[in-house]
């Protein structure tokens, strides 16, 4: 593994304030840097504020603030919320800062003197929410995608850097980099752009239209479009081209951005540093959109989400919990408060936080608080309880450099149930009663070593959690933040600490309960008589040999699985069908997540994904309906690998 990560988010546009689809972004990437050091790895974390362009001037001018001062203000709010939520980058970089400028003009000066910049009269359709042109094949019902407004006609002379002169090496690039833009489906859907001839790109704005920006070193009458300005921050922060950060971080260089700035990162800012002579970064991460109560969240609807608010509600890990929990990365997903809720009670109050107060107390009651010898009286419950944890630690590094979070936290919560089931089969409190000291204390041991497992795979998602965790097993704090505690191990806790048990971590949060609609019947003084409702089963329609062969039934191995929270019939499941996919399946009354797991099902892999309960499901799988109505799932096993077609 390299030495070296340089992890970034998007530098945040500072027309509005801070809201949940930023803080995700930006807790993605501390989530990522405290990862990586807590493997050893050297991390260099940089966030900021884009300051310049239209929508700039004109969100100051409805505050009555001058540029700069407004943008002062927002950059200051983005700075005080990463602060306030403990996410400090390692640099915070301001467009509006002349160390971002003097490399804004200096790259600009390298790609003109490269023949790569020309000046050209220019008509098109101008959005000005966008700031950019469009063709007339992007445009939808002749609106932008994005606003659903009609663009503006603009007609004017500006300079242009010559793009489509590196589509081809773009798209070969992309080829041959699998990787390079993750997850895959970004990754196609640029590749199906770049089918298309690629148009040169506008880069520049006419002073008498706009003086808000960066004046282009080779015309003083022009300053500079917003993302030739905006993208270069990953480098200018580095102090490129000779600065000791740019040399050492730069050829690990991982960008975290959602999917409304796809196009300007992987084909803009690649065919810009192509032109300038730089390596590309190494990967462009994307992810989706959080909707709020199934909706698009947006100020204009009035749902946008205060994640300050949210965070004292419920505390900082259990906020940044839900957020890397309930979203697959790449997936857009749904914010509801009801969801937030269940999923605090039943994975952090009930899972996580009763075992550590039960472990705890127990290693208080049985032995003083003083953290036992591992002892020699072992069962194979210790062995399974040690397999399911170094299993899961592996999983868990797996799907943590995937950025597949939810899994990763769902092989956490495997060791956590694991141990909460390994003390009811163990019962130490029968152990005690009986003297048998040497199995109690190898129960307590291992008990307590699960939790020291746990904190060190739960602390780059909740960082105040697993130092509490630490701190109570009697361990540094310091430990866990460094790497030098290590869960890869099994049996590393110290004999001979003293524990203490903390307030509860996550404390449970009651609802109240919604009463029942009320609904008036009219009184009938006859009785009723009771109706036998018969269930008919009407004969399917024929179908041809051409309508079946438009379903694809695959092969489907269950990876994982768990309920849904605020629906009594519905699992969420992981399969593998030649790739992974999530399916929603609405089993939860026939089948465990545990029974279900591992299951090899058919599945019907062209169906067009529906969101269900905020989760996008991308097919269904097959069963059978007994005379009760009880549903079997239609299992091959043995028949196939993964993803193979079923005829």
């Amino acid at each position: 593994m390299n030495r070296n990560f340089y992890v970034t988010t998007p530098i945040y546009y500072v027309n509005a304030r801070p809201h949940l689809g930023h803080t995700y972004t930006t807790v993605v990437a501390d989530t990522i840097k405290r990862y990586y050091q807590s493997s050893g790895i050297n991390v260099f974390f940089l966030t900021g504020t884009d300051e310049h362009g239209d929508k700039v001037v004109e969100a100051a001018d409805k505050e009555g603030l001058p540029p700069q001062e407004y943008a002062d203000m927002i950059s200051g709010a983005f700075r005080a919320t990463w602060d306030k939520m403990g996410m400090p980058a390692d640099d915070f970089i301001r467009t509006t800062e002349e160390r971002h400028k003097r490399v804004v003009r200096l790259f600009l000066q390298q790609v003109y003197d490269q023949g790569d910049i020309y000046f050209s009269r220019y008509g098109g359709n101008y959005c000005f929410g966008c700031e950019r042109f469009y063709l007339d094949r992007e445009l939808v019902d002749g609106k932008c995608p994005d606003h659903q407004v009609e663009p503006q006609y603009i007609e004017e002379e500006n300079y242009f850097f010559r793009m489509s002169k590196y589509q081809d090496w773009l798209i070969s690039y992309i080829k041959e980099n699998h990787d390079f833009i993750r997850p895959e489906r970004y990754r196609n859907e640029v590749l199906s752009f770049l089918s298309e001839p690629l148009e040169d790109l506008c880069i520049s704005r006419p002073k008498t239209r706009l003086t808000w920006g960066i004046t282009l070193p080779f015309d003083d009458r022009f300053v500079t479009y917003v993302w030739f300005d905006a993208l270069i921050n990953y480098i200018s922060a580095l102090g490129y081209p000779d600065g000791e950060l740019f040399h050492t971080y730069w050829p690990h260089a991982n960008h975290i951005i959602a999917k409304d700035i796809l196009k300007p990162h992987a084909i803009f800012w690649p065919t810009m540093l192509k032109s300038a002579g730089i390596e590309p970064y190494r990967h462009l991460n994307v992810h989706g959109y959080w909707n709020v109560e199934s909706q698009k969240m947006s100020k204009s609807l009035g749902n946008v989400v205060d994640p300050l608010s949210l965070m004292d509600t419920l505390g900082l890990d259990a906020f940044r919990y839900f957020l890397l929990r309930d979203m697959v990365f790449g997936l857009d997903s749904n914010f509801n408060h009801e969801a937030v809720i269940t999923r605090y009670n039943s994975d952090l109050a009930n899972d996580l936080g009763n075992l550590l107060s039960r472990t705890l107390t127990m290693a208080v009651k049985y032995f003083d608080g003083v953290i036992p010898e591992p002892g020699k009286d072992k069962s194979a419950t210790d062995g399974e309880l040690m397999a399911t944890a170094l299993a899961a630690t592996r999983d868990y590094r797996m799907y943590m450099e995937d950025l597949a979070f939810h899994r990763a936290m769902t092989a956490v919560w495997e060791v956590i149930r694991r141990s909460n089931q390994y003390i009811v089969e163990s019962e130490p409190w029968t152990l005690a009663k009986q003297g048998n000291r040497g199995r109690l204390s190898a129960v307590i041991y291992n008990c307590l070593e699960s939790l020291r497992t746990i904190a060190c795979m739960v602390y780059p998602v909740m960082p105040q959690t697993a130092e509490k965790i630490f701190a109570s097993l009697g361990l540094d704090p310091e430990l866990v933040r460094s790497g030098l505690a290590g869960s890869d191990d099994w049996g590393k806790l110290p004999s001979g600490l003293t524990v203490n048990v903390p307030e509860p971590l996550f404390p449970r949060i009651e609802t109240k309960e919604k009463p029942a609609p009320q609904v008036e019947q009219k009184q009938s003084s006859k009785p009723k008589k009771e109706k036998k409702i018969k269930k008919v089963i009407e004969p399917p329609a024929e179908i041809t040999i051409e309508d079946l062969q438009k379903v694809d039934l695959r092969l489907a191995q269950v990876i994982s699985a768990e309920r849904v929270p605020g629906a009594d019939r519905l699992l969420k499941l992981e399969v593998e069908a030649g790739g992974r996919r999530t399916v929603v399946a609405g089993m939860a009354e026939y089948y465990t997540p545990e029974e279900i797991t591992g299951k090899s099902v058919v599945l019907v892999a062209n169906l067009k994904p529906v969101t269900l309960k905020g989760i996008e499901s991308q097919g269904m799988i097959l069963a059978s309906e007994n005379d009760q109505g009880r549903l079997s799932l239609l299992t091959l096993d043995g028949v196939g690998k993964p993803g193979a077609r079923v005829r």
